[in-house]
């Protein structure tokens, strides 16, 4: 899985740290990407989720994920 999943946040993001949290205890590998120093990475964030401006965006695979939502996040990871 690794290399697969990545998470694009901000700092003091809660959701963010949810999503993170909710993705170590699991032992699953992902990236972590800071939106607010990687301009790249903003605009990739907003082209995946459709213009979002809220973070967490997660891309797992193919699917994208905007905001932390447990059960949308497991059912993504499931599909891996």
């Amino acid at each position: 899985m690794a290399g697969k999943i990545k998470i694009y946040s901000t700092p003091g993001c809660i959701l963010c740290d949810r999503a993170k949290r909710y993705l170590s205890e699991k032992g699953v590998a992902f990236e972590l990407v800071d939106v607010t120093t990687d301009s790249e990475a903003l605009l990739e964030m907003k082209k995946l989720s459709g213009g979002a401006r809220t973070a967490p965006v997660i891309s797992v695979g193919d699917k994208v994920l905007v905001g932390f939502d447990k059960m949308q996040l497991e059912e993504a990871l499931n599909c891996l």
